[in-house]
């Protein structure tokens, strides 16, 4: 290993934290993993591991604020200093003894590197990225798959942060890589679609790829490229009575979804209309559960469309509704007339086969278009996808394979305060996902105005550019003071990760999308091999 200092005999060293003098000959920077070894009376060496988190330089010897002048001027001789902090993140053996003033550290390299962050025991482990000096930095999956933990929440400024961009990123790392071995076939990933077309061409290669983009994919163990295998969904037209999907960059490929009469009642989807309701909660829940379950049993094969479904719920709302008040049956209809606007097109009558259904079976990643639809439309369908894929996973019986659900604007759906069906779906899977094998890789501006308990199940915790104010909350006080004021000035492509295993945070540098992210990026068809160049 290069020495690149010595431990300081002018500070407290302290078992989980130290100070070491930097040579001028030496460059330190902040995440640079280190090591010095104790030796103890018995023979035993100690080998204690860390990241620095801090580099301070200064002026040795100087006084006064206006000795720098003088310095610089050569009339004052003083010398630079460069001292550097470090955060210990393992002792092997663990014997918690503070390292000795002028032991030499050295920068940690290898196996010794991968016995600093834990890498070297982790026995499924997939890229979470690289570290600024290019070595590849790994998440345990057993923290992601449900063995140990499961779940990744990701806080960001829009548009800066690149929150699905890192989302889609970590799928891609799972599904290209050899970390799911057999089970990979099966193992799939729905993706709502929530802001602008850009998912809608995962499965394109990005013609703005650069050769040195793709070399840090090799570095990562991928191979860069377009997903293998994705189908798109996109909510049926309104007004139309052919099944044709509601997009605008990408006519081919697309499967326009919509929902029966018959399966909106069976499968009591009604509750999903009602999505953004926050007030007059366990009144108005107690006439949606009923006024469900009268549907669920009432003969609708006669209804053409959601409007005269509508007229038939009116009509029988005094009856089904109970013994409700009268107050709380009209904010019922009221929300129920609303959502018929804004919902209705998706909800048909007699529908011939199955090519209306939302298959995510079908290819290994499923994208669900939404970002046209009206918050409540968009609540309606994240609901009724999630509800039909728990049913689905507890009448399996076991949590394999495995489903990933990439959801942005998490706030929204599953906010702080209030109740909705919707938020109760998300929490159950933040709560029992794991067990089931969906997990969420949820995404969100503000991880304050999210539900505590869906944050707080989540074994990895992302933050890419932050806002100031917003980092100072509860909920990001996983990071420690320097990486809280790093957030504010990180770049897109760069993120700050948290782990279960791993004592602090790590920036993380991810490569550009080797999938086309718009229009404009798609390469075009009947490339056989469009990064050919890039690997020659």
């Amino acid at each position: 290993m290069k020495e690149i200092g010595k431990v300081l005999g002018t500070v407290d060293a302290q078992p989980l934290d130290y100070w070491f003098a930097v040579p001028d000959d030496n460059l330190v920077q902040l995440d640079d993993v280190v090591a010095v070894e104790r030796s103890l009376r018995d023979s035993r060496n100690v080998s204690i591991y860390g990241v620095v988190d801090t580099v301070i330089a200064r002026h040795e010897g100087a006084k006064l604020e206006s000795d720098v002048f003088l310095a610089h001027q050569g009339i004052l001789p003083l010398n630079h200093a460069v001292k550097a902090h470090v955060m210990v993140t393992r002792v092997e053996p663990e014997v918690f003894v503070p390292p000795l003033p002028g032991a030499a550290v050295c920068k940690a390299e290898g196996a010794q590197r991968d016995q600093a962050l834990f890498f070297d025991s982790m026995k499924k482990r997939f890229p979470l990225g690289t570290s600024r000096d290019g070595e590849v930095i790994h998440g345990n999956f057993e923290f992601l798959d449900g063995t140990r933990g499961a779940h990744v929440n990701i806080s960001g400024i829009s548009g800066v942060a690149t929150k699905t961009t890192y989302a889609t990123f970590l799928l891609y790392g799972i599904f290209h890589s050899n970390l799911l071995g057999a089970e990979g076939a099966n193992t799939r990933a729905v993706i709502f679609n929530v802001k602008g077309e850009d998912l809608l061409f995962l499965d394109k290669p990005n013609r703005e790829l650069k050769s040195e983009t793709a070399a840090r994919y090799e570095t990562l163990g991928l191979t860069a490229g377009p997903f293998e295998s994705v189908g798109i969904f996109a909510p049926v037209r309104r007004g139309e009575t052919v099944l044709l999907p509601d997009v605008g960059t990408r006519s081919q490929g697309v499967t326009a979804y919509c929902w029966s009469v018959e399966e909106f009642c069976r499968e009591r989807f009604l509750r999903f209309l009602f999505a953004d309701a926050d007030q007059e909660t366990s009144h108005l829940a107690a006439v949606i559960d009923r006024v469900e379950a009268q549907l669920a049993n009432e003969d609708v094969s006669s209804i053409a469309t959601f409007k005269e479904l509508v007229e038939l719920i009116e009509l029988n709302l005094d009856s089904w509704a109970g013994t409700a008040a009268p107050g709380t049956r009209a904010a019922f209809q009221r929300r129920l007339e609303a959502a018929s606007y804004r919902v209705g097109h998706l909800i048909r009558g007699k529908l011939q086969g199955d090519a209306h259904r939302i298959d995510w079976h079908r290819e290994q990643v499923t994208v669900i278009d939404i970002h046209n639809l009206h918050d409540r439309a968009k609540r309606f369908v994240i609901g009724v996808v999630l509800k039909r894929m728990f049913e689905e996973k507890e009448a399996s019986g076991s949590a394999r394979p495995l489903v990933f659900v990439v959801l942005d604007e998490l706030n929204k759906y599953a906010p702080r305060e209030g109740w909705s069906p919707i938020k109760d779906v998300i929490l159950d899977m933040s709560e029992r996902g794991r067990s089931l094998g969906v997990i969420l890789i949820g995404a969100q501006q503000t991880a304050s105005q999210i539900e505590p308990r869906v944050v707080g199940n989540c074994a990895f915790r992302v933050v890419g550019r932050l806002d100031l104010a917003e980092a100072q909350h509860h909920e990001y006080s996983f990071l420690p003071a320097v990486s809280r004021a790093r957030a504010g000035i990180l770049k897109p492509g760069s993120v700050i990760v948290s782990q279960p295993e791993i004592p602090i945070p790590l920036l993380v540098q991810f490569p550009f999308p080797a999938w086309a992210t718009r229009p404009s990026e798609a390469a075009e068809s009947g490339l056989a091999d469009p990064f050919g160049k890039f690997r020659s």
